[in-house]
């Protein structure tokens, strides 16, 4: 069984009757703005400074024609500005002054109400920032972002405010000050509340640079596409080297090197797999019943392979399966155990191009990787449709949270299976700050805390976003804003490829960064998010 959640519209014809609907209703609404606290410890809630806001008398129209009005209840007077649910084009704009050079960045938050009784979580409108900074003696469109859609899903009901994040890292220069306009896209299919929306209130947050992430592997070649897993307190890090951007050349090889001390140090490169006549990738990851790490890797050449190593040191890698399957993957990824089933990966199928040769599934395995049971999930799906590079978690109670990438650009894939992997729902999320951007999952039992973990191509972040599985399990556009924890290469393809694992109550994050033909291999560290008390 397959369900497909698809966003719909929820036509309500009320187009002509936004202003009267807006402004009738505001004696009837209180509103109070509680801004929503991070749910995160440890360094996630390190302090920071407090934000600059901007109230909705602070801010002028930039384009269309958005209504400033106030909200009234007895002696309650707030001002918002109202943005249509059905005319796209309305943006409001403001100034903020620049920050001293102690900051790296800023991140941009939004406070939006909605006084419509329809109000509702089956529906879900959207917003983004356009952001610049007016630096002396360049054009103040030297340093325009334009930031990704953000899809939130509304309140149950009126009355009820949501801070909304936007933009959690944009770099800025010391002292100049920052164009911030923001927009609602009812234009885009996620938007499907045809009312007005309220916008009360903008805060930048001045940010500091996320921590300097180790170098595992540096030397000249294509250093890339890394997996990390931990073996007890060992920290294991595999990659693949060639000469570009390519997953077939002969000269492609795969490696490993391990540290005992946290990524500090790390031993002398040794060899997992470098086949003559093939090239070889690591492509996933994890570890069987026993402790032992074990890794797939891809091998093309004159046919297709996908091998599996295992691993007790880190150091000496043994081939133990070469599985043929029925459906040939593109790519087996990362290995977690699901009680009763034992060891499964999922894989997925096509040829990247716009027809509907694509398809997803399941590996098993019952003996600890020795054999494997191949199942498709979906199939004939359309380029648009297709999760790729998913991760996944057992949760427990057969519960199974997947992430998928994908390749239309617009948000990650939520796949979940209440019984184990037998079944399976596909829904879009509202992770929409990604572009090619392969994710990577840690379930924390003692905090029962998920943390996606992924590098958004083209602007050189890793981002990571944390959340309670019980949230969005059932409600895939209830992830909460990312955090950057990493800082890379902006050049799209030769950076990217989070990887995660953890060692008690530290998160390790590996992906590539560089410059064609040189990339290098580095390893984030940072403390596992928590909950407050």
């Amino acid at each position: 069984m397959i369900e497909i959640v698809n966003d719909t519209n929820h036509v309500l014809d009320l187009e002509n009757e936004e202003a009267k609907v807006m402004r009738t209703s505001l004696l009837a609404i209180g509103v109070v703005l509680v801004l929503a606290a991070t749910a995160w410890g440890g360094d996630w809630a390190a302090s920071s400074p407090a934000p600059v806001t901007l109230s909705a008398n602070e801010l002028s129209i930039a384009t269309g024609k958005p209504s400033l009005v106030l909200m009234s209840h007895v002696s309650t007077h707030i001002p918002v500005w109202s943005l249509s649910g059905g005319t796209a084009g309305q943006s409001v704009s403001g100034v903020v002054g620049g920050f001293s050079r102690e900051y790296a960045a800023v991140k941009v938050e939004i406070v939006v109400t909605s006084n419509d009784e329809a109000t509702s979580p089956q529906f879900a409108d959207v917003y983004r920032v356009h952001l610049s900074q007016m630096v002396v003696g360049e054009p103040f469109t030297s340093r325009y972002r334009l930031g990704k859609p953000v899809q939130t899903a509304l309140p149950a009901g009126p009355l009820y405010t949501r801070t909304i994040l936007l933009e959690s890292y944009y770099p800025i220069v010391p002292d100049a000050p920052i164009t911030v306009r923001i927009q609602r896209e009812p234009a885009l299919p996620e938007d499907t509340f045809t009312r007005p929306t309220g916008l009360a209130l903008v805060k930048v947050t001045p940010l500091y640079a996320p921590g300097k992430a180790h170098v595992v592997q540096d030397v000249p070649g294509y250093n890339s596409w890394p997996m990390t897993q931990a073996i007890g307190n060992k920290l294991v890090c595999t990659y693949s080297r060639g000469s570009a951007h390519s997953i077939g050349e002969d000269a492609r090889a795969v490696f490993a090197r391990t540290s005992t001390d946290g990524g500090n140090t790390w031993t002398e490169e040794t060899v997992v797999a470098d086949t003559p006549g093939y090239g070889e990738v690591t492509v996933g990851k994890g570890l069987d019943s026993q402790g032992a790490m074990l890794l797939w890797v891809r091998r093309i050449g004159k046919d297709w392979n996908h091998d599996l190593y295992r691993t007790t040191d880190g150091i000496t890698f043994q081939r133990i399966a070469t599985p043929k399957m029925e459906v040939q993957p593109m790519q087996v990824t990362d290995i977690f155990h699901v009680p009763e089933v034992g060891l499964m990966s999922l894989w997925f199928a096509g040829n990247y191009q716009k027809d509907n040769s694509h398809a997803w599934g399941t590996l098993t395995s019952t003996d600890d990787g020795e054999t494997w049971t191949q199942k498709t999930i979906e199939s004939g799906l359309t380029h648009e449709e297709w999760p790729t590079e998913p991760a996944a978690v057992y949760l427990g109670d057969g519960k199974i949270l997947g992430i998928g990438r994908t390749e239309s650009a617009r948000s990650q894939y939520q796949l979940t299976s209440t019984d184990s992997g037998k079944t399976w729902k596909r829904s879009s999320t509202n992770i929409s700050d990604i572009s090619a951007s392969t994710p990577s999952l840690i379930f924390d039992a003692d905090t029962g805390l998920v943390s996606n973990y992924y590098y958004e191509r083209g602007t050189g972040l890793v981002r990571c976003r944390v959340v309670d599985p019980q949230q969005v399990f059932d409600q895939p556009l209830s992830w909460p804003g990312s955090k950057v924890i990493a800082i890379g290469s902006t050049i799209a393809w030769d950076s990217g490829n989070a990887n995660a694992t953890a060692i008690g109550r530290k998160h390790f994050v590996s992906y590539y960064s560089g410059k064609a033909p040189d990339t290098s291999v580095f390893v984030a560290e940072l403390s596992a998010p928590q909950r407050n008390d």
